[in-house]
């Protein structure tokens, strides 16, 4: 069973200092994603793998629907246009089983940094975002982590031949690891790393 302690300064970022009547382990999975990372450690241990950042912020806050994340990806050094911008939905399914429901935004780059900003993405709200059916990440708490994925060939990319995707995480505290990949009709992989997941180790922004 994952241990429903945290530290409260945490629980107090994810919830804006608003009690919740969420369950621990729900708490617990925001609180893991809520925040900044960096794959430059690997990135320089791996010339293969790119230096990306990557933040994730709540939204919404007041909502009673559970958890939503506003969630921006770049390249280092072009942290003002990235090159993947999301929103998370998060639920709990059962003791067991958590899902990321996954939106893309109207015009995305208009939103760029918003991630700073004390209500990122206020000008928005739920309907005006668009569900990325078949995409959604299932993650299952194991000890100290979570671990999970997309189900099957269900979500779907054109991306450079691609006929569908997969996503793998693995979810710690500190450390996120995800594997995003591309695969066209035959099973063939045609984009992502062929050598593992991107290593995201929690940073703190200066």
């Amino acid at each position: 069973m994952l241990s429903t302690t945290f530290p409260i300064s945490l629980l107090l970022i994810v919830l804006g200092g608003v009690p919740s009547s969420q369950s621990p382990t729900l708490l617990r999975l925001t609180a893991y994603l809520t925040g900044s990372f960096s794959s430059q450690e690997q990135s320089a241990a791996d010339t293969t793998f790119a230096d990306v950042r990557l933040r994730m912020v709540p939204i919404w806050k007041n909502r009673s629907d559970g958890p939503w994340l506003y969630v921006e990806q770049a390249m280092a050094g072009k942290e003002e246009r990235p090159y993947r911008q999301r929103v998370y939905h998060l639920a709990q399914r059962s003791d067991t089983t958590f899902e990321s429901l996954v939106f893309t935004l109207p015009d995305p780059l208009r939103f760029a940094g918003d991630w700073r900003k004390e209500n990122p993405l206020a000008t928005l709200s739920p309907d005006s975002l668009t569900i990325r059916n078949g995409c959604s990440i299932l993650l299952h708490p194991q000890e100290e982590k979570f671990t999970g994925g997309t189900v099957g060939r269900g979500c779907p990319s054109e991306l450079r031949g691609a006929a569908y995707a997969t996503s793998t995480v693995v979810l710690t505290e500190t450390v996120m690891v995800s594997w995003d990949r591309g695969f066209n009709k035959d099973g063939t992989q045609v984009w992502g790393s062929i050598r593992g997941g991107y290593v995201f180790k929690r940073v703190v922004d200066r």
